[in-house]
């Protein structure tokens, strides 16, 4: 049995997420697991914004810069994320890696993430 794609849009409009067919609850639910996509992508090798709105893409989700780049920024605030400029110019491109909270708050999601997926999906 194959798995359907879920095409999740998030509208920087509202600053909410909208999945196709999905309630606002739902949506909600999702947006934490887009953080967690970032954190952990931060964490294995950093990211830019553009390539991380590709990577999102590939699974399945649809997400404008108007709401990733504020979702970045907000991580950076609460201290989840660091970023450096990585070129010149008033637009230079801007490489996100996490830091040390970054590391600590992926690594206690993992071990959540974990016990959930063996109640869910294994049935533990």
């Amino acid at each position: 049995m194959s798995n359907p794609t879920v095409e999740l849009i998030i509208d920087s409009r509202y600053n909410e997420i909208n999945v196709a067919g999905q309630d606002a609850g739902n949506q909600e639910l999702l947006s934490g697991l887009i953080r967690l996509h970032i954190l952990h992508h931060a964490v294995e090798e950093g990211l830019y914004g553009h390539w991380m709105i590709g990577e999102l893409a590939r699974h399945g989700y649809r997400i404008s810069p108007g709401t990733l780049y504020p979702m970045l920024h907000g991580m950076e605030r609460k201290g989840y994320l660091k970023s450096s400029v990585t070129g010149k110019g008033r637009r230079a491109p801007r490489m996100y890696r996490a830091t040390a909270k970054g590391r600590r708050a992926l690594a206690f999601a993992r071990e959540r993430v974990r016990e959930l997926f063996g109640e869910l999906v294994e049935g533990r």
